[in-house]
């Protein structure tokens, strides 16, 4: 009689400890029921970035002196840069520069090596395209402001703006 009567003392206990589990199990289902959801719609909203966010590198081609520093310091020797040296002046002319997006994988060293700071990281991340080749950016894609700065108020002002007009 003993151990049917210790059987149903476990069994009880087993019970007690598998209820237990399923209220904690609910408790916390319950606590995740007052959290703000953190999806979110993606084509119609979109993610706010951090300040240091490494996106799509902007390339200002009047400042680049052709130094062919970004190259150097680049994993994967990614920019291609062509220049021709201008004997008369002893110095090198910039003719063309590219980086293909679809190999870049955004470290920054370019940005953060350059000496003249003709390149600088843009918040854009979206690079969705149907051919690969259309990743290739040269320096009239790269000089290209992204549009949340082309849409910003202070921009469209001066851009709009009389004297910008005139000039």
């Amino acid at each position: 009689m003993l151990p049917m009567i210790t059987g149903f003392i476990n069994y009880g206990q087993q019970t007690l400890r598998a209820a237990r589990y399923i209220g904690q199990g609910f408790m916390i289902t319950l606590s995740h029921t007052n959290r703000l959801p953190v999806t979110i719609q993606y084509p119609y909203e979109k993610l706010i970035t951090s300040e240091r966010f490494r996106g799509r590198i902007h390339f200002e081609f009047d400042k680049c002196i052709a130094c062919e520093v970004c190259v150097r310091v680049c994993p994967i020797d990614l920019p291609v840069v062509d220049w021709k040296l201008e004997t008369n002046i002893r110095k090198k002319r910039l003719l063309n520069y590219s980086i293909d997006f679809g190999i870049c994988i955004f470290c920054g060293n370019c940005v953060e090596y350059c000496p003249t700071n003709c390149l600088s990281m843009t918040e854009e991340y979206e690079f969705s395209t149907y051919d690969r080749h259309d990743l290739n950016y040269n320096q009239i894609a790269l000089g290209r402001l992204p549009m949340s700065v082309i849409d910003d108020y202070t921009i469209r002002t001066i851009l709009n703006s009389p004297q910008k007009k005139r000039g």
